[in-house]
């Protein structure tokens, strides 16, 4: 679990506890976050685990099945929180999440305000980026959904430097409480440009504002109301693609498309003594790389901008 403690930065204890959140890797993309019990079992494809065979291990460990399986117990960081949660509202997934972090400039003792909350997928990295002398205070307008959300953050040990609220802050806008006080703000709304105002209003000066919006008509009515307080107003959309890695064997003769520039063209035939036609089979060991079918593609448009200072 992450340590609690407001004077020490956010980091998992050497060794799982009874009572702690884990996530269980079982294969690739199966994955699901587990609390630790004493007397409980998980029961899966590769047999039973007893949780008390758990308790005392470091995070990372390889633990064993009556049958002989195996699984993973891995910290539940927030990159691997975003993968297992309950999606109780779309989610910002790890390239968004990082790239508007780096562009908030959002750090150690930052004071972010967020709306909505959501699964609180976003909420958990940002609470991380401002621990240990940070806060966030998210506001959801659905009441159900914030106390869970509440639950998760308390269950993944972030819940000292987060705060949930409930709030239409397209309606009411942000408490008045927070007014100069913010060093960030996020939103994440289906009518974002209705809650600028009141967003320019919390930030400090220069204090850096994000939109997110899966539509370019929002973005393009938010930038519009950006336009009277806000300054260095920026777009991106953020396309992840990743890529498969493995060693493989390739034919020496495999095609052109595996050599390099300027290589000499592959003798695909050569001759023997006798005079016959050979195959050349030679081959050797090498890395393969090529883009993962599944690769994700557009989440929505992550908007940009700063507060004007005072002149």
């Amino acid at each position: 679990m992450l340590c609690s403690d407001g004077k020490k930065k956010l980091s998992f204890c050497g060794s799982i506890k009874d009572g702690d959140l884990v996530i269980v890797y079982e294969k690739r993309d199966v994955m699901k976050a587990v609390k630790v019990c004493e007397t409980s079992v998980l029961q899966n494809r590769f047999g039973v685990f007893k949780h008390s065979d758990w308790i005392g291990k470091p995070f990372g460990s390889k633990v064993l099945s009556n049958k002989g399986g195996f699984v993973y117990l891995l910290a539940p960081t927030p990159e691997l929180w975003t993968l297992v949660l309950s999606h109780r509202t779309q989610i910002l997934y790890i390239a968004d999440i990082s790239f508007l972090i780096t562009y908030l400039e959002i750090v150690p003792g930052s004071l972010v305000l967020e709306s909505g909350t959501g699964s609180g997928s976003l909420t958990t990295s940002l609470a991380r980026a401002v621990a240990p002398t940070g806060h966030v205070y998210t506001f959801d307008f659905h009441q159900q959904r914030a106390a869970s959300a509440r639950e998760d953050f308390q269950s993944t040990g972030v819940g000292s430097v987060v705060t949930v609220g409930v709030r239409d802050i397209q309606g009411e806008g942000f408490p008045d409480e927070y007014s100069g006080l913010a060093d960030s703000v996020f939103l994440d709304l289906p009518q974002p440009w209705l809650a600028i105002l009141s967003a320019g209003k919390m930030l400090k000066q220069d204090g850096t504002l994000c939109s997110f919006s899966p539509c370019i008509e929002q973005v393009q009515r938010t930038c519009e109301a950006l336009k009277s307080n806000f300054r260095d107003i920026r777009t991106f959309e953020v396309l992840l693609r990743t890529f498969e890695v493995h060693e493989g064997k390739m034919d020496s003769c495999q095609g052109n498309e595996g050599l390099s520039v300027g290589s000499p063209p592959c003798k695909r035939r050569q001759r023997s003594s006798e005079g016959s036609t050979v195959q050349d089979s030679s081959s050797s060991p090498t890395i393969k790389a090529r883009p993962c079918a599944d690769a994700r593609g557009h989440t929505g448009y992550l908007t940009f901008s700063r507060l004007k200072c005072l002149s």
